[in-house]
């Protein structure tokens, strides 16, 4: 269930992300075809460099703004009054502390940076919530959080 939870959120956030992302791209490519334009397509080496040089630029500020949009909306949600984000909801899921009290902002922060250290290791922290006893993945451990059924 926190799998189909996760499908329904990462749904939500990316049609969102895609208000940010197409616009930088588009400026970006907007700029790369006028430079291309105004050199006749004869490029320098110096030209190139400094395309490339602004796309990766480009490319780590969205993923900056991406990664701090994702955690201010599963911290947010998993802080607010419904417990849990939309995904969670439609499934009848929440986010409690391992004393079933809602979480505050700071504690579904850690819980939801938790979620990077996850990432890293290939899944094994997400992959862990099917084998505890409490089904807690790495970063509900870490935020001491579970995930629980809707009373």
């Amino acid at each position: 269930m926190r799998f189909g939870a996760y499908v329904i959120d990462y749904i939500i956030i990316y049609c969102a992300q895609a208000f940010i992302v197409v616009p930088i791209l588009g400026i970006v490519g907007i700029n790369f075809a006028s430079q291309a334009a105004t050199s006749g397509g004869d490029l320098s080496e110096g030209d190139i460099i400094t395309m490339i040089t602004t796309l990766v630029a480009a490319a780590s500020a969205v993923a900056l703004l991406v990664t701090i949009l994702q955690l201010l909306y599963f911290s947010l949600m998993e802080s607010s009054k419904y417990q849990g984000t939309v995904g969670k909801m439609a499934l009848g899921l929440i986010v409690t502390d391992t004393n079933g009290a809602k979480l505050d902002f700071v504690k579904a922060l850690i819980r939801n940076l938790g979620k990077i250290i996850s990432w890293f290791i290939l899944c094994i922290g997400f992959i862990m919530a099917g084998f505890t006893e409490k089904k807690q993945a790495l970063h509900d451990m870490i935020a001491s959080t579970l995930v629980v059924k809707k009373p």
